[in-house]
């Protein structure tokens, strides 16, 4: 006699209840005949669990960011880094200090040392391989500044969407919305951009090119000589020292009257190995304007001549290429920002990234409570008037992760055969660019 044993899974969509296949089982044996039987075994049906937390970025160098503005601490855990490679807590340290909050009058007075501890992944110097994990305290926290807040939504603030989507939130301080959380980001991009620049010479540069309406002209800068050192000469992190003042007194002016302002920040990446980025969904520009967009506050993202590209012509706007004295092949002008087709073509990348106003002021505003009564409210706690200074070493952080996560998968699928030496090249071997036209 033969005997078949029938197994079902259910699946996503799958309305088949186990009394269901129980009726199904009779029905199988009824039909059965002396020579063929069915034996089928119901069998309990399986939670489904969909993960969708959000708080992780990458495929191969995967960041994973927690904690909350106004609980025990924030941090990141880091997964993918390469072993054997030279790295301390002081290599962080100087970029959280580039974010923490107090650094000057004009950034939120909330004081925080924002000092990280390394709890695992590294031994002796060296990262072994294994997850990093990274943690950073809060020292600072005055939870009772928001008891306003939660029962009243701050107006253009993640209060409400929180709520709508989770149906709890964090009152204090924002929880996951705040800025706080990108700690675990700039602590995972100071390790990114320490490998890209021992490995390729990769450099990431971050900047405010405009508060409000003091808009720094795009020829004052050279991006083929900016130097870490011109950024941060000034609070406001431009790298023109009388553009600098003009912004610092902008956001002065609001400052003291309650109000806050916005701006963009510029970010450069100088020696980029050729070749990131991968089509059609994964292109290196669509990946950067991810890591750059989730960033609190940010409200627009432009990439090489961005907007202003539409007003010029095919013939005005194309990037000829060229051969240069190397043998490499180079474009004359650079109004793509460094890629064609999603991927990276070794000249420098560029774009610019708008955050909007603080949302917490201290104005009285129209608003309503939980309940659904509308209500006025004068915003407490500490914030900054501008967010656009400590957002630098964000941005750098974030466009850092993503180079990183797609020099590992470039590597991974095009350079583990030998690569073709026609028309591709080492990824570590880029040479510094000379001076082009950027008009």
């Amino acid at each position: 006699m033969a005997s078949w044993s029938l197994s079902s899974k259910p699946f996503l969509g799958s309305a088949l209840s186990t009394e269901r296949l129980s009726g199904l089982c009779s029905d199988l044996r009824n039909l059965s005949s002396p020579s063929l039987h069915f034996s089928v075994r119901p069998r309990p049906a399986k939670n489904l669990q969909v993960q969708a937390a959000g708080s992780t970025y990458g495929n191969y160098f995967r960041v994973t960011t927690y904690g909350e503005s106004h609980g025990g601490g924030v941090g990141c855990v880091i997964d993918g880094v390469p072993p054997r490679r030279p790295l301390s807590e002081a290599d962080l340290q100087a970029d959280l200090d580039r974010r923490r909050p107090g650094q000057s009058r004009i950034t939120t007075p909330r004081k925080e040392t924002d000092t990280c501890k390394i709890l695992s992944g590294v031994q002796g110097g060296l990262t072994t391989g294994t997850p990093i994990h990274v943690f950073v305290p809060n020292t600072d926290q005055r939870g009772g500044d928001y008891d306003e807040m939660s029962i009243a939504y701050r107006p253009s603030h993640a209060d409400l969407t929180y709520d709508m989507k989770y149906g709890i939130r964090s009152v204090q301080g924002g929880g996951r919305s705040a800025a706080r959380e990108t700690i675990g980001r700039v602590a995972a991009g100071a390790v990114a951009k320490k490998i890209l620049k021992d490995f390729s010479g990769t450099e990431v540069f971050a900047y405010v090119s405009q508060v409000h309406k003091v808009v720094l002209p795009e020829d004052l800068v050279d991006h083929y000589t900016l130097a870490l050192d011109q950024i941060e000469s000034n609070i406001v992190r431009c790298p023109d020292p009388e553009y600098a003042e003009k912004m610092i007194a902008a956001i002065d002016a609001v400052r003291v009257r309650g109000e806050s302002i916005g701006g963009v920040v510029t970010c450069i990446v100088r020696n980029c190995p050729r070749g990131l980025g991968s089509p059609v969904f994964d292109k290196l520009e669509a990946e950067l304007a991810k890591a750059c967009m989730s960033l609190p506050a940010t409200k627009g993202f432009e990439f090489g001549s961005g907007f202003a590209g539409t007003f010029l012509t095919g013939s005005e706007h194309n990037d000829e290429f060229y051969v240069d004295e190397q043998g490499r092949v180079r474009t004359r002008t650079n109004r793509s920002g460094g890629t064609q087709g999603g991927i990276s073509n070794g000249e420098i990348i560029n774009m610019r990234i708008a955050f909007k106003p603080t949302a917490t002021i201290a104005r009285k505003q129209n608003t309503v409570t939980r309940d659904k009564k509308e209500t006025e409210l004068i915003a407490r706690g500490r914030h900054d008037p501008c967010v656009v200074p400590r957002a630098v070493p964000m941005v750098e952080a974030g466009v850092a992760l993503v180079l990183m996560d797609q020099l590992m998968a470039q590597y991974a699928q095009c350079h583990i055969f030998p690569y073709n030496p026609d028309v591709q090249e080492p990824l570590n071997e880029v040479n510094s660019l000379p001076t082009m036209s950027l008009s």
